[in-house]
């Protein structure tokens, strides 16, 4: 089975999620390079994954942006 970006992009955020700033970029990138479908996919993502780690809430700021 072929793996989507959006899956591809979710597994980077997950790894990097150690990190507030690397996880703003990669979210920054995700937005350059993901279809509009696969940015709401994101959005919903994004909000239901800061809420375990709320250290990462404000790179919510680049989706609404």
């Amino acid at each position: 089975m072929e793996k989507t970006m959006f899956t591809y992009t979710k597994g980077i955020l997950e790894s990097v999620s150690f990190d507030p700033i690397l996880f703003c970029k990669e979210v920054r990138k995700a937005l350059k390079v993901l279809l509009p479908y696969e940015i709401e996919q994101l959005t919903e993502w994004l909000s239901r994954f800061v809420e375990q780690k709320p250290e990462l809430k404000h790179c919510q700021i680049y989706l609404n942006a």
